[in-house]
């Protein structure tokens, strides 16, 4: 078991046995699709109408905030209803509130977010040898445009819609674990592949599994995620490096 806060985990190498896993249950945004470039595509045309000043770092910083409390006041409500409080909750936070207009642009643009260059290929690799599950704190309409985009057909496909709450509640991780155990899958035969420490790690410890660790900010703090010391059970800054892995043993 790998900790962040831990001064050596750089230099590392995962000695995981992944032949011992039949499912790889994955995150999808900020794992498969690059959510941070999403969210800041999406915000510029606000902030450059308004002249807010705040760069990349600090957009993330208040997104990661307002997007959580809006998950956690409001479990049920669909996503895009949730981007659009925390933009509202953002722009307002910053003195230049947002149109009506603005905030629909941003709740619908999860379509629009682009996938690593690494995550159609990777994935294709991996789906000759594993199932493979999405478990996203997203709706399926919107996931279905990100699904799209990847070009992956994925055997199982939970969101947050189906849930009715969004991670790092520890119903999404029981959901998980309830539905693959009805298609015959131990909860040990499943691997959990995520960059979000605090949506998918901590959570996914906390409920059995074990998972990997997919560093997309290569050790740089902040981002669109509240920080958090997750435990991990190997760490890749790639989906191409974690998947010659998983399909050489």
């Amino acid at each position: 078991m790998r900790e962040v806060n831990d001064p050596a985990w750089m230099k590392r190498v995962p000695d995981m046995r992944y032949d011992s896993f039949d499912v790889l249950s994955f995150d999808c945004y900020g794992t498969l699709i690059d959510w941070e470039a999403g969210l800041l595509a999406a915000l510029r045309p606000w902030a450059a109408r308004t002249g807010t000043r705040a760069d990349d770092e600090e957009l993330l910083a208040a997104f990661a905030r307002r997007e959580t409390e809006a998950q956690q006041a409001r479990p049920g409500a669909p996503y895009p209803q949730i981007l659009e409080a925390a933009m509202d909750a953002i722009s307002r936070e910053s003195g230049a509130p947002a149109t009506a207009a603005e905030r629909a642009a941003f709740g619908a643009s999860v379509g629009d977010w682009p996938p690593f260059p690494d995550s159609a290929r990777a994935l294709a690799a991996l789906g000759e040898r594993y199932r493979l599950c999405i478990l996203s704190n997203v709706d399926r309409a919107s996931f279905a445009r990100s699904a799209a985009r990847l070009g992956t057909e994925f055997d199982y496909v939970f969101t947050a819609q189906d849930i009715g709450a969004y991670k790092p509640d520890p119903r999404a991780f029981r959901f998980l674990a309830d539905r693959l155990a009805a298609a015959g899958f131990a909860r040990a035969r499943v691997l959990h592949v995520a960059q979000s420490l605090y949506h998918d790690h901590e959570p996914a410890r906390a409920a059995g599994f074990a998972s990997v660790w997919i560093d997309r900010r290569q050790g740089k703090p902040g981002g669109a995620a509240p920080e958090a010391y997750g435990a991990y059970d190997a760490r890749f800054t790639g989906l191409e490096d974690f998947a010659a892995a998983a399909l050489a043993g």
